[in-house]
């Protein structure tokens, strides 16, 4: 069964070109270490939560927008492989020039366990 490796960063809206850039450079990557899809999806209505939200989960400012990108896996064992080869192509050290702030994203791997064809 498929994997996906979930993002969710806060990106200032003076950087939302820089960021499709730097998407457009990065993610192809990870197609060719085994990745099947990569999306990368700029916030359009995430509203605020009385509790908990996207924006909180990021520490977003006002000048900021929520972005949810998620890479799709064939399975976990091809995800590990991709990610320690990725963690080792000499182009990632570039990566760390990101238009906005990494320390503020949250991540995870995620198994599914509802998949239903379109």
């Amino acid at each position: 069964m498929s994997y996906i490796d979930g993002f969710v960063i806060a990106v200032p809206h003076a950087n939302r070109n820089k960021f499709i850039e730097h998407a457009r450079t990065f993610d192809p990557i990870f197609l060719e270490y085994g990745a099947t899809r990569v999306l990368e999806c700029w916030g359009d209505d995430v509203p605020e939560g009385k509790l908990t939200d996207f924006h909180r989960a990021v520490q977003a400012q006002p000048d900021e927008s929520v972005v949810f990108s998620w890479i799709e896996w064939p399975d976990k064992a091809t995800r590990d492989a991709g990610m320690e080869k990725i963690m080792h192509d000499p182009r990632m050290p570039a990566a760390s020039d990101m238009p906005f702030d990494g320390k503020r994203m949250i991540f995870g791997g995620f198994m599914p366990v509802v998949n239903l064809p379109a």
